[in-house]
């Protein structure tokens, strides 16, 4: 089997180098400099011109250039093709647009960092994570069942399958929100001197702080309606808490909180199960 990466950065030279270690020779493109380094380090067997001639796949791009990457270039026909973008709608409505040579599947992998780049990829960063699959009327099955058995042995530890509009809401609130709220945390000026004044609670809310500007206003815009609705839903808790501090209702804020806890309780339960 003829596997190709285009895009080596942290996601694409993760997935090089734990196909790698099952067992399998990659090919890879990305800028000069990134393809040269991913050779000489033996994260991919060859730096290939073209993605024709290749079985599978792997577009690790952003959104935009992801796909430019679908329309544009040629790949075998019949070539397994997953994009592997935080965003599955716009890129969906991109590739059906028109007729394909090649089986399109798009994916998400539920793994990352707080940092970027072929010199942050790891062979263990999938190890027990979960795969999103997007079902869709015109996605070969065949071609969904080849790629599960490449993300096993890449170690992810579970796939999970739903549709382009389910995965976009999801995520809306599971990553953008949170990475939405962490950067706007970090603005408040009380943060300035922090030093021994902080746990674990400081640690968590800002870790996801430091966000590439430019890769994330484009999910985030991508992605515009569920991001809007998922803030207003936030806003909306903000300003009950709000409410009842500004009024001194201690009921209130006691039952606000309550809550979340009994929610969180709940969502404690849903993960243990799944």
């Amino acid at each position: 089997m003829n596997i190709l990466i285009i895009g080596l950065g942290l996601i694409g030279g993760s997935m090089a180098k734990s196909l790698r270690r099952a067992g399998y020779a990659v090919d890879g493109m990305d800028r000069a400099n990134v393809q040269v380094r991913a050779l000489a380090e033996g994260v991919i067997a060859a730096a290939p011109q073209s993605a024709e001639g290749y079985d599978v796949v792997f577009v690790a791009l952003p959104p935009d250039a992801a796909m430019r990457a679908l329309d544009e270039m040629p790949f075998s026909a019949g070539a397994v093709v997953a994009d592997l973008c935080g965003v599955k709608g716009a890129v969906e409505r991109c590739v059906y647009a028109k007729p394909r040579r090649y089986r399109y599947v798009g994916c998400h992998p539920m793994a990352g960092k707080e940092v970027s780049g072929l010199e942050n990829s790891c062979e263990t960063l999938f190890d027990g994570a979960s795969m999103i699959v997007v079902d869709h009327p015109q996605t070969d099955a065949a071609a969904i069942a080849l790629l599960e058995r490449l993300f096993m042995r890449m170690g992810f530890g579970c796939v999970r399958h739903c549709t382009s509009a389910e995965h976009d809401a999801k995520i809306a609130y599971t990553s953008q929100l949170a990475h939405i709220v962490s950067n706007a945390y970090v603005k408040s000026r009380t943060a300035e001197g922090f030093s021994g004044f902080t746990g674990g609670s400081f640690q968590d809310m800002t870790r996801i702080a430091g966000v590439d500007e430019e890769v994330w206003s484009r999910l985030y815009m991508l992605n515009r309606d569920a991001a809007l609705h998922e803030l207003d839903e936030l806003l909306a808790h903000l300003l009950d808490t709000r409410a009842a501090l500004a009024s001194g209702d201690e009921d209130a804020l006691r039952a606000l909180l309550r809550e979340g806890r009994l929610r969180k309780e709940l969502l404690d339960k849903e993960r243990k199960i799944v």
